[in-house]
């Protein structure tokens, strides 16, 4: 008897705000660039590539380049997203 799967994705758990902030903290807090640009493509997903892009005052096919896989988003564009996406970048010292 065959096991039926399905296929899971994070971005079907983003919904919310809070969900998002939550996911990004803990991607973020690992400090994994590759990991953390992965995050930022997940949460685009989640809130729509057209809508998000278009927030964030880049074209949707600058969106796809900085977010894929050989993507390396300047600081500017990752701001613009953070901003877009609803979020904010918090600093806190690693010593807690």
């Amino acid at each position: 008897m065959a096991i039926e799967t399905t296929r899971w994705d994070i971005a079907d758990f983003l919904v919310d705000d809070s969900a998002i902030a939550a996911y990004l903290d803990a991607v973020f807090a690992d400090g994994d660039v590759d990991e953390m640009r992965d995050a930022l493509a997940h949460v685009a997903r989640a809130k729509g590539m057209t809508d998000l892009a278009q927030a964030a005052g880049i074209t949707r096919g600058g969106l796809y380049k900085a977010l894929g896989e050989n993507g390396n988003p300047s600081f500017a564009t990752v701001a613009a997203l953070l901003n877009a996406m609803g979020v904010r970048l918090s600093v806190t010292s690693k010593v807690a």
